[in-house]
């Protein structure tokens, strides 16, 4: 009896499911949301990797973006939807997968991925205004250590209004990134030129490497600048609750699927725009300047509108990219540094942890902006690659030695995402050399 009224219930519980074979206003909304977070300052970048080899490594990306962002994020939801520790992210999924000291050294990683790229877009930011007083205001250079710095604490100074403010704010500045990157990229079409795909030009802005070398080091822009393994765990969670367990899975497909054509042709949009209005070796020179396209766009086209436009929407998305990687960074070192101190037998507060947080970010932020390394050369050797890691080899690992995953085996696409967290993560040798 008991069990004729439990089937009942569960099958009126069903019966108030959305029915996950059609196409829902939500759905929309994570689409949307997934668009948003994988488009961010990392697509500033893109264009000048993807153009610096000419025709050979822009029809590259174009071939293997898609399949790299779909096959790799789908596997990253699929680890996290077949566990019981859903909830608690992705954090929550390892430890009950691998044991507390996995999850330990998983968050370490996580913290190293998304931390040097807020060092890298401290980088870039202060390159995006320094390049725009002198270019576009015409002033004096100045100071390095002081622009820097200034630029620093005024990042810090909005970051202290609170961590939900600074995410509401970062929300409404997505759409209008997004859209500006498509009015620069349709902005520029009088300008497209037929150079960068000359196949003679390849040697020449690649600074002698061989074509295979080239292409080797398009892999960690890649993975980096259609990332966004950070929002998968709350779009899991929200699928699993709307549409019921069961169809979790299809639902996620459906949703990834129809938001990853919309992010790959507005992204590709803009780089063809970027790599056709300019020359191999105008890329490589972007590259040598340490600059986003939009700043270097802006010194080097006698156009107003890209001019004054341009440098201004670079440091706006640099910005916000800036913010939610901290974000993202902060909640992973804080939940550290408390675990460590409470290992030792101490309590910190919170006001002390948060302390030592910015103390540590103003300092290392300050010093790496200012010493002006390689923004392309930190994704190469440490973003790209630690991001594979993340996004590649840890799905693929888990579904090879959990058993509740194992269903999901013996798929091409797990060895193609296999081979290309490989390969990206070994790009560390690569750019060493």
């Amino acid at each position: 009896m008991y069990g004729n009224a439990a089937e009942k219930i569960a099958e009126e519980n069903e019966k108030l499911l959305p029915d996950p074979k059609k196409w829902h206003k939500q759905d929309t909304t994570w689409a949307l949301s997934l668009f948003g977070t994988a488009i961010g300052a990392g697509v500033l970048f893109l264009p000048i990797n993807a153009g610096v080899g000419g025709i050979v490594s822009l029809l590259f990306i174009t071939l293997l973006a898609f399949p790299i962002m779909y096959f790799g994020h789908r596997a990253f939801a699929k680890i996290i939807y077949a566990s019981k520790a859903a909830d608690e992210g992705i954090t929550g999924t390892i430890r009950e997968y691998f044991g507390n000291k996995a999850s330990k050294t998983f968050n370490l990683v996580y913290f190293f991925a998304i931390y040097t790229i807020v060092l890298m877009y401290s980088v870039a930011l202060t390159n995006t205004a320094n390049s725009f007083i002198v270019n576009q205001l015409h002033l004096k250079e100045p100071p390095r250590a002081i622009l820097s710095l200034v630029l620093v604490l005024v990042l810090i100074f909005i970051l202290n209004f609170g961590q939900d403010k600074t995410i509401k704010v970062m929300s409404l500045l997505v759409y209008p990134f997004i859209a500006s990157l498509l009015f620069i990229a349709i902005y520029l079409i009088p300008q497209w030129n037929t150079s960068s795909l000359n196949l003679s030009s390849i040697s020449t802005a690649s600074s002698g490497q061989s074509v295979l070398g080239m292409l080797w080091m398009t892999f960690p822009i890649m993975v980096l600048s259609f990332n966004h393994y950070p929002i998968i765990s709350p779009f899991v969670i929200k699928q699993r609750a709307t549409y019921g367990e069961e169809a979790t899975d299809a639902k996620c497909a459906q949703i990834q699927k129809y938001g990853y054509i919309l992010i790959f042709c507005v992204v590709m949009f803009f780089v063809y725009s970027c790599v056709l209005s300019l020359s191999p070796k105008d890329l490589a020179m972007a590259k040598e300047q340490n600059l986003s396209i939009l700043s270097y766009l802006a010194n080097h086209l006698n156009m107003p509108v890209i001019t004054y436009s341009a440098p201004l929407i670079a440091f706006v998305a640099i910005t916000k990219s800036f913010l939610g990687h901290y974000v993202g960074g902060y909640e992973v070192i804080r939940d550290i540094i408390m675990e460590s101190s409470r290992a030792r037998g101490k309590e910190l507060k919170e006001k002390t942890v948060k302390t030592m947080i910015l103390v540590f970010v103003i300092l290392t932020c300050w010093y790496t902006a200012y010493a002006n390394p390689s923004i392309l050369g930190i994704i190469d050797t440490i973003s790209g690659p630690t991001g594979a890691v993340i996004l590649c080899i840890l799905p693929m690992y888990s579904i090879r030695k959990v058993p509740v995953l194992a269903k999901n085996r013996g798929k091409i696409s797990n060895v193609f995402v296999t081979v290309v967290g490989l390969i990206t993560v070994l790009a560390i040798f690569k750019s060493l050399f």
